[in-house]
């Protein structure tokens, strides 16, 4: 009786690492985002996109709880990975800082918009010394580096044809030195993203606060 007590134990031991290493592999789409919350400032990005929303031009716009600055898109890695950065991300030390979103821009240009975005002004240096933090994280764990210079942004809206784009190029020269608002960066998150039909589902997996 002892010896099969035993062997239910075992297998029941082999169970479960099995399904430990199932999780560890799984796979995530992950970033590390500071998220847009201040709610003045939320309704002053939701109204030039209400504007954006109406001049006919096909956009796809950034739901307004989904606003957000990204410091590192990772992309996706195994949960065991995932861990790994979460872990080294709880270690990062910064003070809170202001940050101000300001000027309507598109990537790759204003004249050709196919992504468009909120600058930052006040706060670009101390998201740019996060973003120098969260990289040397990922490249530790065995993230390839971004070949794109990173530029602290806010995506407001998606173009996804060229009916009526001249009014947008219009919109986007006038709002260039736009102020929306400020608000105040404390904490950082790493998040999963979950593509759906309707659009990402994000999901903080761990917050990192300002000391």
């Amino acid at each position: 009786m002892e010896l099969y007590l035993n062997l239910i134990k075992h297998r029941a031991e082999l169970l479960r690492r099995e399904g430990d290493g199932r999780a560890m592999s799984e796979i995530l789409r992950v970033f590390v985002a500071v998220d847009v919350e201040d709610h003045l400032l939320v309704s002053r990005v939701a109204r030039v996109a209400d504007t954006l929303a109406g001049i006919g031009v096909p956009l796809k716009i950034v739901e307004p709880y989904n606003l957000h600055i990204t410091l590192r898109f990772i992309g996706e890695v195994r949960r065991g990975v995932v861990e790994e950065i979460a872990r080294a991300l709880k270690e990062v030390k910064f003070k809170a800082f202001n940050m101000t979103l300001k000027g309507l821009g598109a990537f790759p240009n204003t004249l050709n918009p196919r992504v468009v975005w909120i600058g930052v002004s006040e706060g670009y240096k101390e998201l740019s010394s996060l973003r120098v933090e969260v990289e040397r994280i990922v490249r530790r764990a065995g993230i390839p580096a971004e070949r794109e210079e990173f530029t602290p942004h806010l995506t407001l809206a998606r173009v996804k044809g060229t009916r009526n784009i001249a009014s947008l190029v219009r919109i986007l020269n006038d709002m260039k030195d736009y102020e929306f608002g400020s608000m105040v960066v404390d904490r950082i998150r790493l998040k999963k993203s979950t593509l759906t039909k309707q659009g990402p589902v994000y999901e903080t997996l761990v917050e990192v606060k300002a000391s």
